[in-house]
């Protein structure tokens, strides 16, 4: 692995080298340590993390890939390293914006003042698939609707940290950063002795306590559920993962039962009430009776045992309107008006195809413009226009122009940088980064978060889904010495 054969494309910023080729500060004795384990070693190293990670179950599930669904998340063992300085940035802001997406949803299904202010347009609001009116008036345990949010970061040219979306139904992933770590300690461990990196080990209990704060107050011994909708599920390794590390039962709606207007789960011993459950389904299937009648998946009389506070979901019903691609860009606007603040993380500067103005640039501009799907996720639904075919960019016109509710557009960022492992070579590669921040006593932030990259060259998409793999992200602890990176290191 030889670092003088590294190329730095100057259209983008690269975590790990300048322009000149000359390594940043912080990455010095990373890169140099790996020198010298050299790239027979390294090689070993990987396909070893590889292997653990088969053998531990770590996987996810690609649907349409005809070689089969079940797929081991591609690992690269080159870790991005986060400063001290620039972590509390990130950490400070998205706190702020935490607390801001939690406030809106409490506004917006109850008083809606920031709809009467016009601050948001009403119409975005009541024509999202998300917004559910049966959660209108209703109150959540401890008013909080926002558990568990993970949201997406991404450098832009100068290096500068932009929010990129909010994941604030169920957002996935974290398994693959404990596990992660866990295996690299064990493989690369002499790596980290030359590092203050932070733990993130403290994730899970972080989850129960965030799940144990709003709990029903009659319950003295709170049991905890993680509601799945079953081995199929793209997201069933992080579903055991996650209930076995926190020690709570995982379960499927079939062995939910709602009596005497309390949620109960079915156990050898007869049946046994649940006090939280931490849902991994989406709303429509939560309930039948409320919401699809079709739905196999969740447990009848749920939402009118939550509604009555016997029970407390996690996240709430309803929080999809929080995260919709056509509610994203009024984030800074819902942190000005609710915390009278500055938005300390800037927004990627959006164009709404439901404003006409915004429609006329967005079709005028299309080859130029990166398109998604309002509510669409995962990497779906979305034209990236630098990279699209006439035919691509003629279907999505037309699209656009049938449902401009649907779309929204931004301009084409050319993504962060860093250098990962490809065929024995260190080549740049794409990344983003998902923190997860847990909304319970206080609000905390896991230090790191997963960071995905886009391991087919010039990719601009990150997700598994669409060929992107993960790193390992290090965040160092105060006490180590790193130049600030936040604004254009």
């Amino acid at each position: 692995m030889r670092l003088d054969e590294y190329e730095v494309d100057p259209s983008s910023h690269d975590e790990t080298f300048v322009e000149s080729g000359r390594v940043r500060s912080i990455y010095q004795d990373l890169l140099r340590a790996l020198e010298e384990l050299g790239p027979e070693e390294i090689e070993q190293r990987r396909r070893l993390v590889e292997l653990l990670l088969r053998n531990q179950g770590v996987t996810f599930t690609v649907y349409s890939d005809d070689a089969g669904i079940e797929k081991v998340f591609p690992f690269d063992p080159i870790p991005r390293i986060i400063s001290a300085e620039e972590w509390r940035v990130v950490e400070s802001g998205l706190v702020q914006r935490v607390r801001a997406l939690n406030l809106f949803l409490s506004d917006v299904y109850g008083p809606q003042r920031i709809l009467d202010d016009g601050i948001v347009p009403p119409e975005l609001i009541y024509r999202a698939s998300s917004f559910r009116r049966e959660m209108v008036g209703m109150i959540p345990p401890s008013g909080i609707y926002t558990h568990v949010v993970g949201t997406d970061l991404i450098r832009d040219e100068a290096g500068v940290l932009h929010v990129l979306e909010d994941n604030v139904r169920s957002p996935s992933g974290v398994s693959y950063v404990l596990e992660c770590r866990d295996v690299m300690k064990r493989v690369f461990g002499d790596l980290f002795e030359r590092y203050g990196v932070r733990a993130v080990e403290d994730y899970t209990e972080w989850l129960r306590e965030t799940l144990l704060h709003v709990a029903p107050r009659s319950a003295s011994e709170p049991t905890i559920v993680l509601l799945s909708p079953g081995m199929y599920n793209s997201a069933y390794f992080e579903h055991s993962f996650l209930a076995r590390c926190m020690g709570a039962t995982l379960v499927e709606g079939r062995d939910l039962v709602v009596q005497g207007g309390v949620v109960c789960m079915r156990t050898t011993q007869g049946l046994r009430r649940v006090d939280v459950i931490y849902r991994r389904i989406d709303d429509d299937f939560l309930d039948p009776v409320t919401f699809r009648p079709d739905s196999l998946l969740g447990c009848a009389g749920l939402f009118a045992a939550y509604r009555s506070g016997a029970v407390a979901l996690a996240n709430a019903p309803g929080t999809g309107i929080a995260d919709d691609k056509a509610v994203y860009p009024f984030v800074p606007d819902m942190i000005r008006y609710y915390l009278s603040e500055e938005p300390i993380l800037p927004n990627v500067p959006t164009y709404i195809a439901s404003r006409p103005d915004d429609l006329a640039y967005i079709l005028d501009r299309l080859p130029e413009l990166v398109v998604k799907q309002t509510d669409a996720s995962g990497g779906y639904g979305m034209l990236i226009g630098p990279h699209a075919t006439r035919e691509q960019l003629a279907e999505f016109r037309q699209r656009i122009r049938e449902r401009p509710r649907s779309y929204i557009a931004q301009r084409t960022i050319q993504l962060g940088r860093h250098p990962t492992l490809v065929d024995g070579r260190l080549e740049g590669r794409c990344v983003d980064l998902r923190p997860y921040v847990l909304y319970g006593e206080d609000v905390r932030v896991i230090p790191g978060g997963l960071t995905r990259v886009a391991l087919r060259r010039g990719s601009l998409v990150v997700n598994s889904s669409q060929g992107g793999g993960y790193k390992d992200t290090w965040v160092l602890g105060p006490r180590e010495e790193a130049p600030r990176l936040a604004a254009s290191a």
